[in-house]
Order: C-alpha cells, then sequence, then structure tokens
C-alpha cells in the first residue's frame, strides 16, 4: 500500500542515496520553531540526508525545510490521519529510497541520543549494532519540561538554544519496564503524573529497513515483532512543553487527524483551563546533564565495553 499523491514538494525526481549516506525520515507540521536545532543535531549525529514529508504546514516550514539542501521535501494530498498516522508516508519513502539500508525514524519534536553519542557519531553505532545483531535501536521518549510554569518558558527556536535549554528537566522515576508479545513496553513519566495518560514510550528510532519490514498497526511495534526486543540503548529527548501549549493543543485537538480523535490531547487539555499555567517540577524532577547520565540513571544500557 503507498500514497500515489506522495510527491517532491519541487516537482523534482527522487535524489539516490549513496551506499554510505545515513538517511533520516521524518514528519512535519507547523513545526518550524523546531527545525534549526533539529537538523544541526542530527547533522551532528552524521545524518547526511533528511527526508521530509509536510502535512499542510500552515507557517514557514515548507520554505525553511526547501532552502536546506541536505533536505528532501515531500507533500501529499493526503492529510496525517489519513495516511494511517504517516506510516503509509515513511513505508512509502523507505520504499522510494530503498531497501536494505539503515534509516533514522523520528517526529520533529524527537531528539535521539545515545552513549557518547557526541564522540560516536550513528555509522559507529550502526556498526556496534550489526556486530551485535542488532537490527532495531529500542529507545523511549522521555518528555522534558521546563521548571517552572510552561508558559513562561518560550522556545522560538530563532536561535541556536536547543530545546533542552529551556525545557530542562525530566522525571527521572516512575517508569515501568514491561514486555508484551510483540515489543517491550515503557511506561509513565509526567505524562501519567500529572494527566493519567498511560502511553506506550518505546519507539524505534534507527532500524534496518529489509523486504519483512512494516510499521504495522503502529510506529511503536513494527513488524517482524521480534526485532523489537533488544536491549533499550537509547532515549528520545520528547519536547511538547513550552509557552502556547494550551493553544496548540487545542488545534491539534481540532483537526481531527491524531489517534483516537486526539483524545489524548483532550484529556490533557481537560487538566486545567489553561496548562500555561501547569508546573510540571516534582520531587522526580531532574535537570538534564548530558546523555551519559541517562546511562547511569538507567535509561539506557551501554552498547560499548569500559575500557
Amino acid at each position: 500500500m503507498s500514497d500515489p499523491t506522495l510527491r517532491r514538494f519541487n516537482l523534482a525526481p527522487p535524489r539516490a542515496l549513496r551506499a554510505d549516506d545515513i538517511p533520516l525520515v521524518f514528519l512535519c507540521h507547523n513545526d518550524r520553531a523546531f527545525l534549526p536545532s533539529f537538523l544541526a543535531h542530527y547533522r551532528g549525529l552524521g545524518v547526511t540526508r533528511f527526508i521530509c514529508v509536510d502535512d499542510a504546514s500552515t507557517d514557514e516550514s515548507q520554505a525553511y525545510l526547501e532552502a536546506e539542501p541536505d533536505v528532501d521535501l515531500w507533500i501529499s494530498d493526503l492529510r496525517y490521519g489519513a495516511a494511517n498516522r504517516g506510516r503509509l508516508w515513511r513505508e512509502s519513502l523507505f520504499e522510494i529510497y530503498g531497501r536494505h539500508r539503515w534509516y533514522v525514524n523520528v517526529d520533529a519534536d524527537e531528539y535521539l541520543v545515545y552513549q557518547s553519542c557526541a564522540e560516536r557519531p550513528l555509522s559507529r553505532l550502526i556498526d556496534r549494532l550489526q556486530a551485535l545483531g542488532i537490527t532495531r535501536l529500542s529507545a523511549p521518549m522521555i518528555d522534558f519540561y521546563p521548571a517552572g510554569p510552561v508558559g513562561d518558558f518560550i522556545f522560538s527556536g530563532d536561535s541556536r538554544v536547543m530545546p533542552w535549554e529551556v525545557a530542562t528537566h525530566y522525571d527521572v522515576a516512575g517508569y515501568d519496564l514491561s514486555r508484551s508479545s510483540i515489543s517491550l513496553q515503557v511506561r509513565g513519566g509526567p505524562r501519567r503524573r500529572i494527566f493519567g495518560a498511560d502511553v506506550q514510550l518505546i519507539k524505534f528510532p534507527l532500524l534496518y529497513w529489509d523486504d519483512a519490514c512494516s510499521l504495522g498497526t503502529s510506529i511503536h511495534h513494527p513488524i517482524p515483532f521480534q526485532q523489537n526486543f533488544a536491549p533499550i540503548a537509547g532515549v528520545l529527548l520528547h519536547f511538547k512543553f513550552f509557552a502556547g501549549v494550551s493553544a496548540r493543543f487545542e488545534r491539534i485537538s481540532s483537526n481531527g487527524q491524531h489517534f483516537g480523535g486526539a483524545e489524548h490531547y483532550k484529556l490533557m487539555l481537560g487538566h486545567m483551563e489553561d496548562l500555561n499555567r501547569l508546573d510540571f517540577t516534582d520531587s522526580v524532577s531532574h535537570r538534564f546533564a548530558d546523555p551519559d547520565s541517562m546511562v547511569e540513571e538507567g535509561f539506557m544500557r551501554s552498547l560499548w565495553p569500559v575500557l
């Protein structure tokens, strides 16, 4: 199954990948504020090509992405919901750019980190995963939030500030790890602590895509399921809580594109009249230091032996 309306924004044919390219597939909808830091972060990890489907953005996202030489910008006549919450687009792009290779597969508000990632680019991580016989990197989304009322902290994306320099904290405890028949499961964090939202946090932001692969019914447990049980060795720093959060969540709730009629966002909006007044800080809140500190805290494992 594919999206016949999926096409390059500039109507050019797809640009073939080199064998040594590290491509990243992501979706964008009014994410202009994230794009400078998102691209800078992943370029720093060694991504050489960004492949983006823009879902009808009304901000300056399309113009910004089209001006970046390492970005292939795609658009579609379908909206996110009709494209199976983006899975149809991702699978179509994996087919267009080629199977039997590694892809980074994330959203625009997700920043992958792993042990010593400042010194070890993705090419070394891939080599290590292959040496261990691992074809998918398991990584939980860990929600970051500011140290105070959300509305007091603006992330505009207009400077070189990274999102974790504004939303500086995360819950260091309060997570449950379990194993289902189809994948590892991690649940908890501030969304459960504050809103009672018990969502699955595990995703697979780096995966080897071959003939057997499919995103199935959810990006949280791709097919074949037996590849979804490797040790957790990465973390997705996840950013949703900045000034303007109530207006953003209201737009998401009204546009009808997300799972279950955006019931998760409606749950959060129902918590208080103005989420901008919400202060997530608690005794379990911890200020982010660096990715290696998240290894020490047990969020992810080390893949490399200690010398």
